[in-house]
């Protein structure tokens, strides 16, 4: 559930490691899964325990998985003894808290000096691991809140508080306020953002690696070309499909573009989609992984802890808006497909949907005991546990039945010993395969997190999100919507430079109070805004990541692509429009009024896709598509007079066009 495609996920992300850094990466990752399993669903450990530790093992990995000077580049004897200094670097950071945890609770304050030390080399430490596994504007981001925290005239860097508008000034820290703030309190590189990253998120990330290599990729792939492969457009609604089911499971839209797109995009230029836009909608489609419940990427734990709403809760509130984008996409993918007068594949190219079921159908029993379990009210962490049990105790019992009883008689294979001893060897190395692939998933997330802990901390230090909150009132002179167009126009500015995770917790500590207190906006409802707005650096140019992944499969332009990208995913932006101005449909309400609401949210963003086409049934003409867009604006106002009359012109021009198409077909 990371926010980059893990070096397992997208080749030529990672160094040409020597065989001992290679099996030092194995040892630390599969004792840092183990370690999570454990205090998960054996023993659980108290929270800076857990934490320091995590973020210990986390940070040994990367620096033996990123070299200094990069992943093309050898180590020599220099990088090699600067990487080995930072390595154990990592290890003081995680080592000294836990041993040490108990005295430092009884100095309350009174920091010692060695407790400084080693908080400025575990705030150096964390700065440069997440330089080399997140990209140097994370740690940029971690260096500008630090020196903010010293800008004062009691601070470190007195001068540099003169440079700085009258709202942005602030008293200044020294080291030893800061330090202590960072490092050995509970709001700084420990505090919430690690500990849902150490918790939630990496059992979530190691679940999902087991998936990854029992195949259920291809199971979800499957699936949905043989639920839409025949349709108009087939492979391009299968990559809506199956990115959804995708993009929860591995929480990064990249390596999800990476994945399904391998199967998707070939197929969607060979119906007839240009290569653009092929690229385009599986990187649309990738991206709403991100907010498709029940996993949500790394979303859905952040907002649950920040809200102190039940997770169950946010994933049930989550489904209709998820519904809405997915619909959109879909509809643009169908559209298009009217357009170009395209075809669904031939049947004997498309698995059927009873193979499909037959051969993959475990893969379906942890994903519904994960959810059971969250249904029943279980704590996140052990839900994780008991859905990776479930599906490692799956896959053995499916592959002992292949083993004992249909191997010997369809395959004249006989159950030997030799045979016996084979199956276990390499059921052994399939799971430490997992227990590495999910550590090094979750190495790019968690350091994210880390310095979002720094940035958070600087926050709380200086007052930074009322100082904050005061300017966003000031510039939006007090209008909602001028406030929602500035925290989108943030969240694209971060998200060139920070994962989806790392821009959300930035926005929300940021722009969170001032939506909540000062436009009156639900807490819930401001932070899922936030997080959907967290999205948009996936597929925004100039740097839509998911864009480019797609491109670079597809052969097209990035550029190109991004904006194809960039148009199917409008979702991004309408959906937390809906959400805020209709808030009923996430904090409840009447049914009668939560089912009109969604009724007519599916209509608005259906007309907005036709408009931007300008295609339903048939072409659109340019006055229609002009009396849509204030009907579309009407239905997203919370006016009832305005939301009825917004539907009922939608629903007159696509009867209209829907009429104008038969039409036409009559006479052909």
């Amino acid at each position: 559930m990371s926010d980059t495609p893990s070096s397992a996920v997208v080749p030529g992300n990672e160094a040409n490691h020597s065989r001992l850094i290679l099996w030092a990466i194995t040892l630390v990752a599969v004792a840092l899964s183990l370690f999570q399993l454990y205090s998960a669903g054996i023993t659980p450990l108290g929270l800076f325990y857990q934490r320091s530790i995590h973020l210990a093992l986390i940070m040994m990995l990367a620096f033996l998985m990123y070299p200094l000077m990069g992943p093309h580049r050898d180590r020599g004897i220099i990088g090699g003894a600067i990487d080995l200094a930072f390595f154990c670097g990592a290890v003081l950071t995680g080592g000294y808290l836990a041993l040490n945890l108990d005295e430092i609770f009884s100095r309350a304050g009174f920091w010692s000096e060695t407790d400084i030390t080693v908080g400025i080399i575990a705030t150096v430490t964390v700065l440069e691991a997440s330089r080399r596994a997140v990209g140097l504007g994370m740690t940029i981001i971690g260096l500008v809140g630090i020196m903010y925290a010293f800008a004062g005239p009691r601070g470190e860097l007195p001068w540099l508080g003169e440079w700085m508008p009258g709202i942005l000034q602030h008293r200044g820290y020294n080291l030893d306020r800061l330090v202590g703030q960072l490092y050995l309190g509970q709001e700084g590189i420990f505090g919430l953002p690690m500990g849902v990253a150490a918790t939630y998120i990496f059992i979530f990330v190691l679940f999902g690696a087991f998936l990854e290599i029992t195949g259920a990729g291809k199971f979800f792939i499957d699936l949905a070309y043989a639920a839409t492969g025949r349709q108009r457009g087939g492979p391009a609604k299968a990559a809506v499909l199956a990115s959804a089911g995708m993009g929860s499971i591995s929480g990064s839209a990249i390596a999800n573009v990476v994945t399904t797109g391998a199967f998707t995009i070939p197929l969607m230029k060979r119906l007839g989609y240009k290569p653009h836009q092929a690229g385009g909608i599986e990187a649309a489609a990738s991206t709403g992984g991100q907010i498709m419940p029940p996993l949500m990427g790394a979303g859905a734990f952040l907002i649950a802890e920040y809200t102190r709403v039940p997770y169950v809760e946010i994933v049930k509130v989550s489904i209709l808006p998820a519904f809405m984008y997915f619909s959109t996409v879909y509809l643009f993918v169908h559209i298009i497909a009217l357009k170009q007068g395209m075809q669904g594949m031939a049947k004997d190219e498309l698995p059927q949907m009873s193979d499909v079921l037959r051969n993959g159908w475990h893969f379906l029993l942890p994903l519904v005991v994960l959810v059971w379990l969250l249904m029943m009210n279980m704590s996140p962490m052990r839900v994780g546990y008991y859905a990776i049990v479930c599906m490692l105790l799956v896959a053995v019992l499916r592959f002992a039945v292949w083993f004992l009883f249909v191997a010997p008689k369809a395959e004249g294979q006989p159950v030997t010993a030799e045979r016996l001893m084979l199956a276990c060897r390499n059921g052994l190395l399939k799971f430490v395969e997992g227990l590495e692939l999910g550590a090094r998933n979750a190495v790019a997330v968690t350091m994210a997190c880390a310095v979002a802990g720094i940035i958070v901390g600087v926050v709380g230090l200086t007052g930074l999100g009322l100082k904050f909150s005061a300017m966003m009132l000031a510039f939006s002179g007090g209008h909602l919507l001028l406030a929602l167009v500035m925290v989108l126009l943030a969240s694209l500015v971060l998200g060139m430079g920070l994962p989806v995770t790392a821009s959300y917790i930035v926005l929300i500590v940021l722009v969170g109070p001032a939506l909540a207190n000062e436009f009156g906006v639900p807490l819930l409802v401001a932070h899922l805004v936030v997080f959907w707005y967290s999205q948009d650096s996936n597929v925004t140019p100039p740097i839509a990541l998911a864009g480019f992944a797609g491109a670079a499969i597809a052969g097209s332009k990035p550029m190109e692509t991004s904006f194809q990208s960039w148009k199917f995913a409008k979702g991004l932006y309408l959906v937390p429009l809906f959400m805020v101005y209709n808030p009923e449909i996430i904090i409840g309400g009447p049914t009668v009024i939560v089912i009109w609401k969604g009724i007519t949210g599916l209509l608005a963003l259906g007309a907005f896709a036709a408009v931007l086409e300008g295609y339903l049934f048939t072409r659109l003409p340019n006055w229609q598509r002009l009396l849509l867009l204030p009907a579309i604006v009407g239905v997203f106002t919370p006016s009832l007079i305005y939301d009825v009359g917004g539907a009922a012109v939608m629903l007159a021009v696509i009867m209209l066009n829907w009429w104008s198409s038969r039409s036409r077909a009559e006479p052909a």
